[in-house]
Formats: structure tokens, C-alpha cells, sequence
């Protein structure tokens, strides 16, 4: 396993948007699996300090889902979306809403670009409503969340 891999998230400039992307030595079958099996993803989605537990998750076309989040201090976070598109293997545009933000809704769209030697590039495109809310969003911890749940994956991937 590479732990040198890099997560680059940057905001665009021209559109409220926000840009990740990541390499996984891992294929697409399986980096995309790990978004769609309810028993991968609590494994891995966000920082390590949460806990993660699945309400309801049907990850197909027209389905939807909704989690929470528990920190050290039992603090909850609720999050929900649905899925708008579910492309086996290759694609998922998903809707996600922070519960304690109603209106800032995102449109999140994952592509799973196959690469050489049986690895993947995760290029995600996430598009809210105005900058104020991309900016709030990169502000409010985000990318630990996701760095950290990158890394993650990377153990679910190993094992």
C-alpha cells in the first residue's frame, strides 16, 4: 500500500464547486464497491474520532441515503441525500444536505477513472448553491473529514 498518496481538494474559481481527487492502489470494481457497500462505508467515511451509523442506504439510481456521525463527546451529525445516478464500477451523482444546514444542498458527482496497474483515480466535483456556502463547507472541517477518510479507505482496500 502507497501511504504517500495525495488528496487535492481546491475550490473552483469560476462556479461554487469544489474539486477532489485521489489515487487509490486499488481497481475501480473495488474503490467503488467501498462507496456502495453500507458495511465498507461505515468503515471509512470521515475522521477516525466519529462514529458512523447507516439509517438507510440504497445506493441505485432513484434511492437514497441518510447517517449520522457521533463524536468522543456524543455529539450527532445528520447527513442525507439521494442518489441520482448509480453507474457500476464507474460513476455516482448524489445529492448531499447536512442536516444542521438544510439549505445548502450539494450535487456531488464521483468518477472512477481506471489507471495502470490495477489502480484508480477518484476525481469527485461537488457544486452548491453560492461561494458563501462552498466557502462554509471548506471552513468547517471538511477536509480533515475527507483526508482522513481517504485514508481509511486505503486500509479497507488493503484487507
Amino acid at each position: 500500500m502507497n501511504t504517500a498518496l495525495a488528496t487535492t481538494i481546491s475550490a473552483d474559481p469560476t462556479v461554487p464547486a469544489i474539486r477532489i481527487t485521489r489515487e487509490f492502489d486499488a481497481p475501480p470494481a473495488a474503490v467503488f464497491r467501498a462507496h456502495v457497500d453500507p458495511d465498507l462505508v461505515v468503515r471509512w467515511l470521515g475522521p477516525r474520532r466519529l462514529t458512523m451509523t447507516i439509517q438507510r442506504w440504497a445506493p441505485q439510481t432513484g434511492g437514497g441515503y441518510r447517517y449520522t456521525h457521533v463524536g468522543e463527546d456524543r455529539t450527532e451529525h445528520h447527513f442525507f441525500g439521494s442518489f441520482h445516478e448509480v453507474r457500476e464500477g464507474e460513476r455516482l451523482v448524489q445529492t448531499f444536505t447536512y442536516e444542521g444546514v438544510p439549505d445548502m444542498v450539494a450535487l456531488e458527482t464521483m468518477t472512477f477513472v481506471e489507471l495502470p496497474g490495477g489502480r484508480t483515480r477518484l476525481e469527485g466535483f461537488s457544486i452548491g448553491p453560492s461561494f458563501e456556502a462552498r466557502d462554509a463547507m471548506l471552513q468547517s472541517g471538511m477536509e480533515e473529514g475527507v483526508v482522513e477518510g481517504y485514508e481509511r479507505l486505503d486500509e479497507v482496500l488493503a484487507r
